[in-house]
């Protein structure tokens, strides 16, 4: 797969995939795969942290372990669209733990929000008590996941 930095050879690119995969795979694990010794593909990583090409490490949870098991993505349409407002929501919605994501939209919609909540009435809650509490926001649309199909962190490198 082509990429817009010509610095990652196909090495880089499996050492992401591996990754993307397992982020707890030691380099020694790693190298064992490559055919190659640790101390290169330490380095290889390290370079790519440094690079920005790895952003950071973490776990994926599971969220019905944790009694959060209705998930709503959250469409918000602005009244107005001055930049003013638009960075009083972001800096808003930041502050919000309940929210897990949140896409500024080009569109009919300005922002998708997903969040994970323990049951309507707690998503009920958080709309009513938090996010209506925004200023300028317009419309809530909310839509609610039946299944998980695909989820995925990893990108198609």
């Amino acid at each position: 797969m082509a990429t817009n930095n010509h610095s990652l050879d196909e090495t880089d690119l499996t050492i992401l995939r591996i990754l993307q995969e397992d982020s707890k795979k030691s380099a020694k694990e790693i190298a064992a795969r490559l055919n190659l010794t640790a101390s290169p593909v330490y380095e290889r990583i390290k370079r790519l942290e440094k690079q920005g090409f790895i952003k950071k490490y973490v776990v994926i949870l599971d969220k019905k372990r944790f009694d959060l098991p209705v998930t709503a993505f959250c469409q918000v349409s602005m009244r107005y669209h001055d930049k003013t407002f638009i960075e009083q929501f972001e800096e808003q919605i930041q502050a919000l733990e309940e929210v897990q994501e949140c896409y500024h939209m080009a569109g009919k919609v300005d922002f998708i929000l997903k969040i994970n909540s323990q049951s309507l009435e707690d998503y009920h809650n958080f709309i009513k008590y938090k996010l209506s509490k925004i200023e300028n926001i317009g419309e809530l649309n909310s839509s609610f996941v039946l299944k998980d199909i695909k989820h995925t962190s990893a990108l198609n490198i």
